[in-house]
């Protein structure tokens, strides 16, 4: 019998493994010719080699090229583009400095990295993709669909640098979060007229322009969620993590008496720092009795399905709920409710789009890498080999783990993502390989017994634990222990309702779930160098104040913060502790 359409391949034929290498080396073309005239390829010195070799072939050679590319071209980090990214910070800025940088003429925006591990900011400058591109479904911030989305949406922007052109004008540039930054390119929405924007509506959002341009974290989630919840027309909620969708009830609930009565009478609530955007916002809002009336009746969240209740027609939940974020999925679905189904949004970093969903698989998992954004190249991160070997996609295995390697439009070369994923196989269509997510190469803790447990062991751990035992889980981030030796994994979790009667139970489930997982941990264990897991509950509400913090202080948008799941910020890590109520 032959195999179901949807079915994925554990390997290629050698008619799609040549369709692949032809699809590779076009895009790799269309990247690498224009973006080896740029600064930063004439003048880095990790592409010298790649020069000379250019430079005594025959340069309209593609074969030849692609060839000095894949041979000469080593693996880069940030610290290889670091100086020339300093170029755009200078003061004054010329259009001659940093014009062609990393790709031809000046980017659009310089996007911040997300800044989980507390460590300093990484820019990546993002210029205009060609116009065709633009509506394709990595460079969306607000895709098209049918009836109204909940999709809270920043302009926030860290800060604006201004380019003095050689014409004598003169250019702002924002260095802000990926997606604000290609709203911005899709709307074509620069930053100069922000405040000429503030009457507009936003066709097929619950809430008008004015809402993304709300500083205050605190006030941002508040007013999104009061216009949403004054329209019982939402189909679609998109969030970029679901985790940020558990901070957005957890307003919503804190604040819903205050919500429901500004929505009966038409009035904006009294938020901070609103200033001159109160008046435009309360253009949009008009008194509503009847809605008001039928949100009392169904109560804050807390019943399971209560979104659909809210929001009658809702049908999609689109957000990330692997890595760090699968610890609220059981909060997610409890809220939505079974109707309502769960969409990744696609895979990709502030470096580079990688993957769009891929909707005959797992839409929650399964991505299909693309040659849109970037080409992505691979480590196998299990190889013994000396020297890591690049791989190309059409070498990849099904079930490897590797972390991916970057050539993007936006000029970099061979980028090394830190990125874990693993390949599920390969698209019968086409041949290109779906992959998972797993967790990031270095984000686990190396304890004093010399291993380290990943990022994603370490989270399938509390997920297991929190779902038999402990409750619903907002949120968690994992510190050492060291109150007593050796350290080990200091599990700090928030939960949303009731904690489990039987929760204490949660710290031996996790336990025994890393000692099932990793190997090096359960020897260590049994050699008297590791010792069991601990788990301290928090506070209510304590990650949505570290995600405030962490917007306000750094004066950048919801989308730039992650909550790491290996905490290495000292002071954050004395603040956790601090709001510590319970260790089970």
């Amino acid at each position: 019998m032959s195999r179901p359409e949807t079915d994925l391949l554990d390997s290629l034929s050698p008619e799609l493994s040549q369709l692949l290498k032809d699809r590779s080396d076009r895009a790799l073309l269309e990247f690498i010719r224009p973006n080896s005239a740029s600064q930063f390829a004439q003048d880095a010195s990790e592409l010298a080699k790649f020069r000379e070799a250019i430079a005594q072939g025959d340069p309209e050679d593609d074969q030849e090229f692609l060839r000095s590319f894949r041979e000469f071209v080593p693996t880069t980090n940030y610290e290889s583009y670091r100086p020339f990214i300093a170029k755009f910070f200078a003061i004054p800025c010329k259009e001659v400095d940093v014009k062609n940088m990393f790709a031809p003429g000046l980017p659009y925006f310089l996007a911040m990295s997300s800044m989980t591990s507390g460590k300093s900011v990484k820019i990546f400058p993002r210029y205009r993709p060609p116009p065709h591109l633009l509506h394709h479904p990595l460079y969306l911030a607000l895709p098209p669909s049918e009836g109204i989305t909940l999709s809270p949406a920043s302009l926030k922007y860290s800060q604006i640098l201004t380019i003095d052109c050689d014409d004598g004008q003169s250019k702002q540039m924002a260095v802000c979060s990926v997606s604000t930054g290609c709203l911005r390119m899709e709307m074509n929405w620069d930053v100069e007229h922000d405040n000429e924007r503030l009457d507009l509506s936003t066709p097929g959002q619950t809430g008008p322009c004015a809402i993304s341009l709300v500083k205050s974290y605190r006030a941002f989630f508040v007013l999104n969620a009061l216009f949403a919840l004054a329209d019982r027309r939402v189909t679609i909620i998109r969030f970029f993590f679901a985790n940020v969708f558990v901070n957005f009830l957890q307003y919503v609930e804190d604040e819903w008496s205050l919500l429901v009565d500004c929505i009966e009478k038409g009035v904006i609530p009294d938020v901070e720092n609103l200033d001159h955007l109160r008046a435009p916002l309360e253009k949009h809002l008009n008194p509503n009795p009847l809605r008001a009336t039928e949100l009392r009746k169904i109560g804050p969240p807390g019943i399971q399905g209560w979104a659909v209740r809210v929001w009658p027609h809702l049908t999609k939940f689109v957000g990330i709920t692997g890595g760090p974020a699968a610890a609220s999925v059981f909060k997610v679905t409890h809220a939505l409710g079974p109707s309502v189904s769960i969409q990744a949004p696609g895979y990709g970093s502030s470096e580079g789009g990688i993957a769009i969903t891929y909707h005959k698989g797992d839409v929650k998992t399964d991505f299909k890498v693309v040659f849109v954004d970037v080409v992505t190249e691979f480590l196998d991160v299990r190889s013994n080999e000396p020297s890591e070997r690049v791989l190309s996609i059409w070498e990849l295995v099904p079930g490897g783990h590797y972390e991916p390697l970057l050539t993007t439009r936006n000029g970099l070369w061979k980028y090394r993502l830190g990125d874990v994923v693993t390949v599920k196989g390969f698209a019968p269509d086409d041949g290109l390989p779906i992959i998972n997510y797993l967790h990031r190469r270095e984000g686990g803790l190396v304890m004093a017994f010399g291993t380290t447990c990943t990022e994603s062991q370490l989270t399938d751990a509390i997920v297991s634990a929190a779902n038999r035992w402990i409750g619903q889980i907002i949120d968690f981030t994992i510190v050492g222990d060291d109150r007593d030796t050796p350290i080990t994994y200091g599990y700090l979790v928030e939960i949303g309702g009731e904690m489990g009667s039987d929760a204490k139970m949660g710290t031996q489930q996790t336990f025994e779930d890393l000692m099932a997982a990793n190997n090096e941990f359960r020897n260590a264990f049994w050699q008297g160098r590791a010792r069991k897991p601990t788990i301290r509950l928090l506070k209510k509400g304590t990650f949505a104040e570290y995600r405030k913090q962490k917007c306000d202080n750094a004066n950048i948008s919801i989308s730039q913060v992650k909550v790491p799941v290996v905490l290495s910020d000292l002071k954050f890590r004395e603040w956790f502790l601090e709001r510590v109520v319970v260790e089970l």
